[in-house]
């Protein structure tokens, strides 16, 4: 039997937004309107069990209701946009369910719902209607009930016709006479002035209709007979104006709000983009996305290749089959691929996967299938090959041959989708369904690898979908203009930083441990400073008490309060800097407390026995603009600006006696690839001058000689530079260098004055995204930009920032990549022992013996230097010392 299910969008949307507590995702979109609406959803869904659903939508602010009074709905207020912003993200969220919705001008949400009950009464079909308005009370009938929202979008009431018999004493067609004689403050439809629910109920209660309490106007005493008489018309139209139309002329049929569930792929993409990860683990949704699938490939569908498990035995029949090898799967479980467990390998054919045990291939009968992996001309399409290729050498293993990564090819082709899985890409490309890997082995604390024959099988299904998307990506990389991208800088890449992870960093513990103990004694220092301020003693790492020190002791000003007492997030601190000396000291024992957690214990940890070094692991498929992430441990983040953070270098040290630290950054690199980019005569001719850019932009901006720029205006300078490059707002800039939003926006505006090349870029790079929906780097990387077209504005102008940054950061990202591999063929070249250890955002890390010194000061500056042409220098300082510290 069928059910359908109606909800009014746009009231529940508010209704949810008003009752949710603020949420924003890390993109700075606000979500607790979409929270709100999706629990409610799902509520919906588990309890009713609907046959159809559908969402109506009001199409614009103009309908027919306004041809007959101009202030229908006059009085609202503005929309708050942080719930405009919302209304797209919902619309995306119900495709994502699977959930008609619709839309249509000239019409409200109650029309298009009250046509459609219109036809489920005539259908006898059972429905629900869900809103937030009462109005929608005279549609309840046999077939339909009306569930009226309260307490948010978490509890309803419902209404049949008996019901608003049992609360109104009227039938649900009296709700538009009631309406017609209070009126609706909120739709600004007037009624008779004077009459409330309570008289308006004991007139219809004698009289039935409006047009009976006019046609019996005379029966009426003093003031009320004098009001009904006064405003005859008012109340005629707004009966009109409260009659829900319901001959709508859908374009949209009973068909399309068929609802035969969610599919689970794309309910959990959509959910990973909000960030809704309560709702993942209560769904216990699959980690793969579906986007871009139009159906096929998704779980039902089965792959038609044979798996072949590999015993000692049959390893024979293997390695006769190798020259048919299309794809290989290595298996290895753990995230960090340092300590990750080998568990089998899968090749496929075209038509079989075999599936090979990792203690059968470390094993003398393996020794023939260990030669191919390690055979350079043995030609391997594999996926993430970065972490095989670790995985591998880290049991004695040289993976060799790789010419094609699924993994990274799919991060070039969408790097905002940083899952990348093969359930996911296999879905996007309709193929046959490969499960998640968490739904075969579990999560967290239910993680277990399943028994050999559900295990051999998914490992066939991966190599088979390797199998098929390598070709598939390698056409669109072609397509795209990313092919030299891929081929000839992040496939190699991706080899060399496996070298340089397994190489390692050698840690002197001791020097680790000896600068713990300073930092405890700084923090104890700190600790003390900070209870004199108090006048007394508390937990500083207790929100609470923290709270209750700064503004009922000290009575600071309270800056923002959440729903458990004061903030006290770094944000709050640095406002309220100013205001006490107590502010400095906590900061520096949070930046203590903050390094001797995370970096002198957490290196300690990190440091493996077996080689006395940390290997950290580069990730080349998370940021979108193309830069490495380091893990396991991170030595990117380091706080170099403490004193305390910048000793932690001391402890890092060659590996071999005699050797010396050598380390190469580049100067400036992202303001010189803006001189390039925008063609900025000014930045230009600074860069080619060497001069000092932030005094040069200092001079240009307050328009002094290069003798009258003092340190306080070079700092604002700088701040203004790097804000530019990474599209800082005229508020960010304020609270950078806690001036007013007003003062920043002179000073944005005072440097697009100065530099009007910069701005013209900009505008133009801004423009271009919106024609071609993406931006490129100089080595033609992209960046898909599909909000830059949004109508919503939040939306649309963190796109166009995203725009203006991403050539820049992106560029500056791809030169040290490059260099990277420059360096490596170099060494390799000239024959070199000294090894490259490090990439640090813009610096080269190498270990170097004493007699190649003089020839890595030259080498590696000019390989740097070298690595693409800019019309301005590109510039790398080197130094070398005993230690990581000395190079600077």
């Amino acid at each position: 039997m069928d059910k359908w299910i109606l909800i009014d969008g746009n009231s529940i949307a508010n209704r949810a937004f008003y009752a949710m507590p603020p949420l924003t995702n890390s993109a700075g979109l606000h979500t607790n309107a979409v929270y709100g609406f999706t629990t409610m959803l799902l509520r919906l869904i588990e309890e009713e069990q609907p046959t159809h659903m559908m969402v109506a939508f009001d199409a614009g602010k103009i309908t027919f209701r306004h041809e007959g009074y101009e202030d229908y709905k006059g009085g609202r207020a503005k929309t708050p946009s942080e719930l405009s912003e919302q209304f797209p993200l919902i619309k995306e969220l119900l495709k994502a369910f699977g959930i008609a919705q619709y839309e249509l001008g000239g019409f409200e949400a109650d029309d298009i719902i009250g046509t459609l009950t219109r036809i489920a009464d005539e259908k006898g079909v059972q429905t629900l209607v869900v809103s937030g308005d009462k109005d929608m009370l005279q549609l309840a009938s046999n077939q339909v009930t009306i569930a009226i929202t309260r307490k948010g979008v978490s509890e309803v009431d419902r209404f049949t016709p008996e019901a608003v018999g049992e609360k109104y004493n009227l039938t649900p067609e009296q709700i538009i006479d009631l309406k017609g004689l209070m009126g609706d403050a909120s739709d600004n439809i007037p009624g008779i002035p004077g009459v409330g629910e309570k008289t308006a109920l004991k007139l219809l209660h004698e009289y039935g209709t409006v047009e009976e309490v006019l046609a019996n106007a005379g029966s009426l005493k003093g003031k009320m007979k004098e009001k009904v008489d006064q405003h005859r018309e008012e109340a005629l139209m707004s009966k009109k104006l409260a009659t829900i139309f319901r001959e709508v002329p859908l374009e949209q049929g009973v068909e399309e709000m068929a609802y035969s569930g969610y599919q689970p792929y794309q309910l959990s993409e959509a959910f990973r983009k909000l960030e809704f990860k309560s709702l993942l683990e209560r769904l216990d949704l699959p980690s793969g996305s579906a986007s871009g699938s139009d159906g096929a490939g998704e779980e039902g569908q089965e792959s038609a290749i044979e798996t072949v498990s590999v015993e000692a035995d049959g390893i024979q029949a293997l390695v006769d089959d190798l020259k048919q090898v299309k794809a290989v799967l290595i298996e290895a479980t753990g995230e960090n691929p340092h300590h990750a467990d080998l568990l089998a390998i899968a090749l496929a054919t075209d038509t079989k996967a075999y599936v090979v045990p990792a203690d059968l291939l470390l094993s003398e009968q393996g020794l023939l299938l260990k030669e191919w992996l390690e055979d350079e001309q043995a030609f391997k399409q594999g996926y993430d090959m970065h972490k095989a290729e670790l995985a591998l050498a880290w049991n004695g293993i040289k993976l060799k041959g790789t010419t094609f990564d699924v993994q990274l090819a799919a991060y070039l082709l969408d790097p905002s989708d940083s899952g990348q899985t093969l359930n996911g890409l296999s879905a996007r490309y309709s193929l046959p369904h490969v499960p998640a890997d968490e739904d075969v082995y579990g999560k967290g604390a239910k993680f277990k690898v399943p028994d050999q024959e559900v295990l051999h099988v998914h490992l066939a299904r991966k190599a088979e979908a390797v199998r098929r998307l390598a070709p598939l990506q390698a056409r669109e990389l072609e397509e795209s203009g990313m092919h030299r991208l891929f081929y000839e800088l992040e496939l190699p890449l991706s080899s060399i930083l496996a070298g340089m992870e397994k190489q390692g960093i050698e840690v002197r513990s001791d020097t680790i441990a000896q600068l713990g103990q300073e930092i405890e004694g700084k923090i104890t220092s700190s600790m003390n400073e900070v209870y004199r301020y108090a006048g007394m003693e508390f937990n500083i790492g207790s929100t609470r008490q923290l709270g209750e020190v700064l503004f009922d002791k000290l009575g600071l000003p309270v800056v923002k309060k959440t729903k458990t007492g004061y903030s006290t997030d770094a944000d709050v601190l640095e406002r309220l800097e100013p205001y006490h000396g107590i502010i400095p000291s906590i900061l520096h024992y949070r930046q203590l407390t903050k390094l001797q957690s995370t970096y002198v214990e957490g290196l300690l940890k990190e440091i493996r026995k077996d080689t006395g070094k940390v290997h950290t692991y580069f990730r080349q498929t998370i940021a979108a603009t193309g830069r490495l992430s380091s893990q396991f441990p991170n030595l990117q983040n380091i706080p170099i600006r403490l004193e305390e953070g910048r000793k932690i270098r001391k402890a890092f040290v060659p590996s071999e006696p005699g050797w010396f630290i050598l380390a190469a950054d580049y100067s400036q690199i992202e303001l010189r690839v803006l001189a390039h980019i925008s063609g900025d005569e000014g930045l230009k001719d600074a860069f080619i001058h060497n001069m000092d850019i932030h005094t040069k932009t200092a001079m240009d901006v307050f328009g002094v000689a290069a003798d009258q720029v003092d340190s306080n205006m070079r700092r604002q300078a700088k701040a203004v530079n790097f804000g530019i490059v990474y599209g800082i707002s005229d508020f960010g800039l304020s609270q950078n260098l806690n001036i007013t939003r007003k003062e920043a926006a002179q000073f944005i505006e005072q440097y697009f004055v100065a530099f009007k090349g910069v701005r013209k870029y900009m505008d133009d790079i801004v423009a271009q995204a919106r024609e071609d929906g993406y931006v490129t780097t100089l080595l033609e990387r992209r960046r898909y930009l599909p909000e830059i077209k949004a109508s919503n504005f939040n939306l649309r102008s963190f796109a166009e920032r995203t725009a203006m940054n991403t050539p820049i950061q992106g560029t500056a990202a791809d030169i040290i990549k490059l260099a990277m591999v420059r360096m490596n063929e170099k060494l390799a070249e000239q024959k070199l022992r000294s090894r490259m250890l490090l990439q640090v955002h813009d610096e080269l890390v190498f270990e170097v013996p004493e007699d190649e010194l003089a020839i890595m000061e030259k080498l590696v500056p000019e390989v740097m230097a070298g690595a693409i042409e800019l019309d301005v220098p590109l510039r790398a300082d080197v130094s070398y010392g005993a230690n990581w510290y000395e190079t600077k």
